[in-house]
């Protein structure tokens, strides 16, 4: 097969971990071709499919030059149905250019490609506002652009979790424990005088066990889960952070969380999706590009690129690829 990545720019990569790269040395192992680009890279022409400048990648095995590549030239473009499978990598920001990415690439859809995480659904699940639907696993959670409605939620479970609603790697969270202090400016920020929403939860303490990612391949889930610790006074588990990431096997209520979402999300076109979970409840369901493949592999010794590359194929055998 010939696969191409829609991703950030391969020289940003750091390889030691990056999911993307796992997937693609996995692709490659199997002798599968692979291809990258950017969302900048693709546009479209009346007329005309859905294209991109593309570059045909080898990867060398080398941790410095890890990979060589066809120069793109602007000139040269190729049309993304072309591709045997289309698998959308971007990280966020969910901003405006990223919504028309997948506009871009539901287009080629229509014209015939096979796009992994499918773009309608990646539109239709906000990587925070997804835990609405899944109510029944969550803590208590309010959103809202009201300083008023988060006062009140302050007031009721006196220790909160604050967070913006496009942030990532744990940008932008605070936690205000019961003395309030500093609300009332962290709500303006956040909430830029009521112009945003924000979302904010019940502190849960478990997270001092980990903020452990639940990753979901093909409806089901991988028995290993990346506990993601916070450091020192530090409230955030994310590795971005500066968390500790220790894989673990997932606990019984992990299961029970994985094997309900599971068949929805992957029935939607998911997938692969990373579910946040703290002690008992799910906190975000991540399917942009969620990651921890490297981690749970070197530690766990579970090969989860092999996994997510099985199910690529199966999916793509049930369309006749």
């Amino acid at each position: 097969m010939n696969i191409l990545f829609v991703a950030d720019p391969l020289e940003s990569f750091k390889i030691y971990k990056d999911t993307t790269f796992a997937m693609m040395r996995e692709a490659q192992r199997r002798g599968h071709r692979i291809s990258a680009c950017e969302p900048a890279d693709m546009s479209w022409q009346t007329g005309a499919k859905v294209t991109a400048q593309v570059r045909h990648v080898t990867l060398t095995g080398d941790a410095d030059v890890w990979f060589t590549a066809d120069a793109a030239r602007p000139d040269a473009r190729e049309a993304i149905a072309g591709f045997d499978a289309v698998v959308m990598r971007k990280d966020p920001p969910f901003d405006s250019e990223y919504f028309y990415s997948t506009h871009l690439l539901e287009q080629a859809e229509r014209e015939g490609a096979r796009v992994f995480n499918k773009p309608r659904a990646l539109r239709d699940h906000p990587e925070k506002l997804a835990i609405l639907e899944f109510a029944q696993f969550s803590g208590p959670t309010l959103v809202t652009r009201s300083a008023a409605d988060i006062k009140r939620f302050h007031a009721e479970h006196k220790d909160i979790i604050l967070k913006p609603l496009d942030g990532m790697g744990g940008m932008g969270i605070f936690r205000v424990k019961e003395d309030g202090l500093n609300l009332g400016s962290i709500t303006e920020t956040l909430n830029k005088n009521g112009a945003e929403s924000v979302m904010v939860q019940k502190f849960l303490p478990e997270i001092a066990k980990g903020d452990k990612r639940v990753l979901i391949i093909g409806g089901k889930p991988v028995p290993f889960s990346l506990a993601r610790i916070p450091q020192g006074s530090e409230v955030r588990g994310n590795l971005a952070a500066g968390g500790l990431g220790v894989a673990q096997p997932l606990s019984k209520r992990d299961f029970e969380i994985a094997e309900a979402l599971g068949p929805v999300l992957v029935a939607r076109g998911l997938l692969l999706a990373g579910v946040d979970v703290i002690g008992d409840y799910v906190t975000e369901i991540n399917v942009t590009s969620p990651t921890c493949f490297q981690e749970i592999h070197d530690q766990a010794g579970f090969d989860v690129a092999a996994m997510f590359m099985d199910a690529l194929e199966q999916a793509l055998a049930k369309t006749g690829a």
